[in-house]
């Protein structure tokens, strides 16, 4: 099965080698038929704490890390 990737801004980077994530959507409302904005917060890894907050950056899938850590920081999209 393919890895699934993600991208969002950084919105703490406070944890030792894991950074929160934040990712929006777009969601269809299912009465309104109205595009609403929805986001999730994701932990990830980020072995060498490159990653600083407001980047935004690409995540992907892996196996667990931690009980809250399932995905890897793989590489900065901008600033």
């Amino acid at each position: 099965m393919p890895r699934r990737v993600l991208q969002g801004v950084v919105v703490s980077n406070k944890a030792a080698k894991t950074v929160i994530v934040k990712v929006e959507r777009d969601v269809m409302h299912p009465v309104y038929r109205k595009y609403v904005k929805s986001h999730k917060k994701y932990a990830a890894h980020d072995e060498n704490n490159a990653f600083n907050i407001g980047d935004i950056i690409r995540i992907v899938e892996s196996s667990p890390i931690s009980k809250t850590k399932t995905w890897v920081a793989q590489e900065k999209v901008a600033k």
